[in-house]
Formats: C-alpha cells, sequence, structure tokens
C-alpha cells in the first residue's frame, strides 16, 4: 500500500495555491538524502518556500520532493525525501499540516528484540496446614 503523506502534502499544496497563499515546507535536514543549502540549516530544520513563483521544476512525487530555487542568488537544486517533511502550511496564516515523524525516518537503530525466557521449573512444594 502507498503512503498518506505525499497525497496529504500534494492536496494542501494545491488548498494553499488556490486561496493564493505562500506555500513553505519545514524539513529536517539532518534526514540521510535531504540535499539543502546547509547555511540555511537552523536547529537541524529548514522552511522552504515553495510558492511557483520562486521555484521551478517542481516535483512533488511520492518519494520526493524536487525542485530549483535560488538562495542569495544562486541558483540551487533542492531534494528533499517525503521522509524529512515535518509541516506544509501557509506561510500568511499558518494553515496547514504538521506530520508525526516516524521510527523509521530517524538514523537510530531499532531497538533489539525482546527475547523471553521460560520460566523456571520449580519443584513441586507441599506442606502439611493444621
Amino acid at each position: 500500500m502507498t503512503h498518506l503523506k505525499p497525497y496529504l502534502i500534494r492536496a494542501i499544496y494545491e488548498w494553499i495555491l488556490d486561496n493564493e497563499f505562500t506555500p513553505h515546507l519545514l524539513v529536517d535536514a539532518t534526514h540521510q538524502d535531504v540535499m539543502v543549502p546547509e547555511q540555511f540549516v537552523r536547529d537541524g530544520q529548514i522552511i522552504l518556500n515553495v510558492r511557483p513563483a520562486a521555484i521551478d521544476a517542481l516535483s512533488l512525487g511520492n518519494d520526493a520532493i524536487e525542485f530549483n530555487t535560488r538562495f542569495n542568488g544562486k541558483s540551487t537544486y533542492i531534494y528533499v525525501p517525503i521522509g524529512s517533511v515535518m509541516a506544509i502550511y501557509a506561510k500568511e496564516n499558518g494553515k496547514g499540516m504538521v506530520f508525526e515523524m516516524e521510527e523509521s525516518q530517524h538514523d537510530e537503530p531499532p531497538p533489539p528484540p525482546v527475547v523471553e525466557t521460560p520460566p523456571q521449573k520449580t519443584k513441586p512444594n507441599l506442606r502439611v496446614l493444621k
């Protein structure tokens, strides 16, 4: 089954544009495959303006968001895996959606499996009750 998140991102992006607002993406820049200009990353995050007039060749795919834009006048290719998108919202009013970060999106190893040991067998214990 395909993930719901890229569909929600596309729908909210269209809604923001239909209302003539400016769509912004909040991205976890520490995600393994993110390609953004490091000098604009703050606290491991970057906010990207994805207004059509500010970008070129936008691709809102199921696995990643890609586009070209300019930072300080320099043309820059941006690659954002869907798993690194933390939120999409309208700059003007903050309306949009915040996404929960899935455990698979972090670089932490999964916890070790819990191995249950069978209970120790003990000898029956009989007592005389008076």
